[in-house]
């Protein structure tokens, strides 16, 4: 019984973590962790990161609320993993993830790799979104009309990217949209959420964050340029070129650190927020790889393949994020001194 436990934990701890291994067999998968690994659970702690990124804000304001914080944290992470659950539904029934498209290489499909039926999945679905439904209640009945304005963009980028007929990554906008989602939408609106106020200098921090988000897909789509101009997929790299894409991308990531640093002699932020040039090395690495084309084949032991450029967007931007946050928690702290 104790190493089943300690197999689970594993299981539940390598889904955050890392991309899921092909190797170990789907049966071996409890339901937690078949949940885990289909809403990509790596990847919702960017929207973490931007809950907590608000709450630093609101603390620093002398606003902050543990129960408005709790519930903007869970509501940020359940719409990141809808709309990672509804990519792969609407994915799969249009016929882009097909056996050899990227998505199916680098880890398993919740559909086409049986991980769950397509009922469980739509019923994921529809519960996170009544989760989602729920917090965002509670903010428009404690905030008003401005709370619902910011719950309805959220919803309406988050069916414009997967569910409508003519979505944003088809017509080169996904990327800028998360831009804006990851960014002014999540923090900015997060923190109007938690304090009842706009703000335009927790709008403004919210900048190098969504640059770091969208540079991450950015990168994935630039892996998987190939695959998606059969699919008649226009995202933004296709519309650019790969070159200028690549191009983008580094720009993004040197603009994640030159704004902190703008806004620290703006006194927008707390000069703590440096910390995150802890990182400049890794994001200096990252714009190298950006420098040059793909290789043809993966490393040995190289985990992820066929993306490349993605995966060292989120590692950099995933460290970035952490810094970022005890910058800003090092500059609330002084504030309340």
């Amino acid at each position: 019984m104790r190493n089943a436990a300690v197999s689970k934990r594993e299981l539940w701890y390598n889904a955050f973590r890392g991309f899921y291994r092909k190797e170990l067999p789907i049966e071996q998968l409890d339901p937690v962790s078949r949940w885990l690994y289909a809403s990509r659970s790596i990847i919702l702690v960017i929207s973490a990161q931007a809950a907590i990124i608000a709450g630093l804000l609101a603390i620093k304001a002398g606003s902050f609320n543990a129960l408005n914080f709790f519930l903007l944290l869970i509501g940020l992470v359940v719409a990141h993993a809808i709309s990672n659950l509804s990519n792969d539904y609407f994915g799969f029934h249009r016929g882009h993830d097909t056996p050899e498209s990227p998505r199916m290489r680098y880890t398993l499909h919740p559909l086409a790799s049986n991980m769950m039926s397509a009922s469980s999945l739509k019923r994921g679905i529809w519960m996170l979104l009544a989760v989602g439904i729920l917090v965002s209640i509670y903010f428009i009945v404690v905030r008003g009309p401005i709370a619902a304005l910011f719950a309805l963009l959220g919803l309406g980028i988050l069916y414009w990217y997967d569910g409508a007929p003519r979505d944003l990554k088809s017509i080169g906008f996904g990327e800028l949209a998360t831009l804006i989602v990851w960014g002014p939408l999540m923090i900015g609106g997060g923190y109007f959420c938690m304090t009842g106020k706009l703000s335009m200098p927790a709008f403004l921090a919210s900048i190098p964050y969504g640059l770091g988000v969208m540079s991450i897909l950015v990168g994935k789509h630039i892996d998987q340029m190939e695959f998606d101009q059969t699919q008649r997929q226009r995202t933004l790299p296709i519309v650019l070129g790969e070159k200028r894409a690549r191009l983008f991308n580094q720009t993004a990531i040197l603009l994640m650190y030159l704004v902190v640093v703008v806004l620290v002699i703006t006194r927008d932020i707390s000069p703590f927020a440096l910390i995150v040039f802890l990182n400049f090395p890794r994001a200096w690495k990252a714009m190298g790889v950006f420098s040059k084309p793909r290789p043809e084949t993966p490393p040995e032991g190289y985990v992820g393949w066929p993306l490349w450029y993605h995966r060292f967007s989120l590692i950099q931007n995933k460290r970035f994020g952490w810094l970022y946050i005890l910058g800003l928690a090092a500059g609330a702290i002084v504030a309340m001194v």
